[in-house]
C-alpha cells in the first residue's frame, strides 16, 4: 500500500512540475504594450518561442501617443532574469498569435497597464469587470494617456494609419 501511495505521489509531483514548467516563461521581447515574445523557461531554442497578445486590453501602438510609455511599462514589469512570468493561454487570433493573460511576479499585466492609463479596456473582446473598472478609474483620474483631452483608441489609430 505504501508503495502505491509513493508511486501516485511521485506521478502527481511529476505532472505538477511539468505543468508549471510549460506555463513559466522568460519575456524575450516586448513588441508593444500588449504583445510579447515568450520563451519557455526550460527551452533552449527559439522554435519554442511564442508571440502572446494580452487579452482584455488594447495598448497604444508604438508610433502612437503613449505607445512607447506603454511598452516601457510592460518591459519594466515583465523583463528580467529574476522575474517569474506565467501565462494562461486561452486561444489564438487571426494573426496566429497566442492569446492569454500574462502574470509577471504575480501581477496581472493587463490590469497593471489599465490601472496606469497605459491601455484601454478592450470592451469589444472583453467582459473583465476588474479591468474595465481599472481603466475607467484611470480615465477619471487623468492617468497616462488620459492626460490628453481626446486620446485616440488604438483600433481607430490602426484603421487610420495601417489601411
Amino acid at each position: 500500500m505504501q508503495t502505491i501511495r509513493f508511486i501516485i505521489l511521485s506521478i502527481s509531483l511529476l505532472i505538477a512540475n511539468t505543468s508549471y514548467a510549460q506555463n513559466t516563461y522568460i519575456v524575450s521581447y516586448v513588441y508593444d504594450g500588449d504583445t510579447v515574445k515568450l520563451r519557455p523557461l526550460n527551452a533552449n531554442g527559439s522554435q519554442d518561442e511564442l508571440k502572446l497578445r494580452l487579452t482584455d486590453i488594447d495598448a497604444p501602438e508604438r508610433n502612437q501617443a503613449y505607445g512607447l510609455k506603454s511598452r516601457r511599462a510592460l518591459i519594466n514589469l515583465c523583463k528580467g532574469s529574476n522575474i517569474i512570468v506565467t501565462a494562461q493561454i486561452t486561444g489564438t487570433d487571426k494573426y496566429h498569435r497566442s492569446l492569454g493573460r500574462l502574470q509577471c511576479d504575480h501581477i496581472d499585466a493587463s490590469l497593471y497597464l489599465a490601472e496606469r492609463g497605459l491601455a484601454w479596456h478592450y470592451a469589444q473582446y472583453s467582459k473583465d469587470i476588474e479591468i474595465q473598472q481599472a481603466a475607467q478609474n484611470a480615465r477619471r483620474l487623468g492617468l497616462g494617456l488620459w492626460t490628453d483631452d481626446k486620446p485616440t483608441p488604438p483600433w481607430v489609430w490602426r484603421h487610420q494609419h495601417l489601411h
